[in-house]
């Protein structure tokens, strides 16, 4: 029986040789269990995978349950051809190994910055983490972006991911219960979908770290991408990176994005904001109301890629990959991903909000549930 087995699929490989299409097919088979492997593998004695949405346009979204990160995203460019547009590694250990550069993951429990890691509710102060200078980022060195997440593949179009972040961790208070569903349609939009509980009052601010390039994830630069962010302000920062708490208008200055502008053409300028970020590493605060709606599009002259992002956050992370530098991340395909090689369009409640009265509060209470949605979505013109 199993010499039988044995011969019936040599002959069967032996036929496939004989047709470039079946050929074809099983160099792309071949091609993703070998990705699949490089994922199959165990991070803090829990097991890791990669998990496929495809939706039947030519789009794929690949998902790793380590810091429920995207990984890839395939979207067709203006020749119908796949080209995947955010950075990342081949395999989930490098994931790990880079965790500061948090490719692609679900940040927080806090996304961006809280002043010297400190904050006060109901009179208790909590220390946090201390991960960027004085400044705790992203949740600090034990975030969830280096957590492995349980992982559910609802179907082809859905991944949910959830994890339960302990009382005190990171210096948060209360046990967090976090789901974040990924979902992909026929519209080629990639809808990023959040919710939370806690039974003790905390502070909660959740978003994806993706590295875009609408050129391809191995381009040299982003500075041609033309980029509309659809705000009349910024919250403007000190020399750490903190906001102020004033609100700075973006007219008549290099933050001025109403209109599909390309993102080198001032980025350079000579401008106190600018020096202070190395480029742009600032929080927009969105023209919007109450919702899901868009609030800014990106377009690559290259490859005619465009991309337009939905949300119901009040404020978007606009980040121009200023901290990046050639030969410190060697990505997907050993490309070696350089200065400026990607932007970030994090859409989030404001940086330090928890240090900030006059900010959209941050705070989620017992009984209450934090629920927020945002979408990425693709075309090619």
């Amino acid at each position: 029986m199993k010499k039988t087995f044995i011969i019936g699929v040599a002959a069967t490989i032996l036929h496939m040789g004989c047709n470039p299409r079946n050929q074809e097919s099983q160099r792309e088979e071949t091609a993703a269990e070998t990705e699949e492997n490089a994922f199959n593998t165990t991070i803090d004695g829990k097991d890791v995978q990669l998990y496929t949405l495809t939706n039947g346009k030519n789009t794929t979204v690949k998902i790793t349950n380590y810091g429920a990160s995207l990984v890839s995203i395939h979207v067709p460019d203006k020749d119908g051809n796949p080209t995947d547009v955010i950075l990342g590694y081949d395999s989930g250990q490098a994931y790990k190994e880079n965790k500061g550069s948090f490719y692609g993951s679900i940040v927080g429990r806090y996304g961006n910055r809280i002043a010297k890691g400190k904050f006060t509710l109901d009179g208790e102060t909590y220390q946090l983490e201390q991960n960027d200078g004085e400044n705790s980022l992203h949740g600090g060195e034990n975030g969830i972006y280096d957590k492995v997440w349980e992982a559910e593949q609802v179907d082809n179009r859905n991944l949910k991911l959830t994890y339960q972040s302990p009382d005190g961790e990171a210096g948060y208070p209360g046990n967090l219960n976090i789901t974040v569903t990924y979902t992909l349609d026929d519209d080629n939009a990639l809808t990023i979908a959040y919710e939370a509980t806690t039974d003790k009052k905390t502070v909660i601010n959740l978003t994806n770290h993706a590295y875009f390039n609408l050129s391809g994830e191995g381009d040299s630069t982003i500075l041609d991408h033309e980029l509309a962010i659809y705000a009349d302000k910024i919250t403007p920062v000190d020399e750490t990176l903190i906001p102020t708490g004033d609100l700075m208008g973006v007219a008549n200055t290099p933050f001025d994005f109403r209109k599909p502008t390309p993102i080198g053409v001032r980025i350079d300028a000579n401008d106190v904001q600018l020096k202070r970020g190395k480029g742009y590493d600032h929080n927009f605060v969105l023209s919007k109301q109450e919702g899901l709606q868009k609030i800014a599009e990106v377009y690559s002259p290259k490859t005619g890629i465009q991309m337009e992002v939905f949300t119901e956050e009040p404020g978007v992370q606009f980040y121009s990959g200023n901290f990046m530098e050639g030969g410190k991340h060697n990505g997907k395909n050993g490309n070696d991903y350089g200065h400026r090689a990607a932007f970030c369009l994090e859409t989030q409640h404001f940086p330090d909000a928890p240090n900030q009265p006059n900010f959209p509060s941050t705070v989620l209470k017992p009984g209450d549930t934090y629920k927020t949605k945002t979408v990425y979505k693709f075309a090619s013109k």
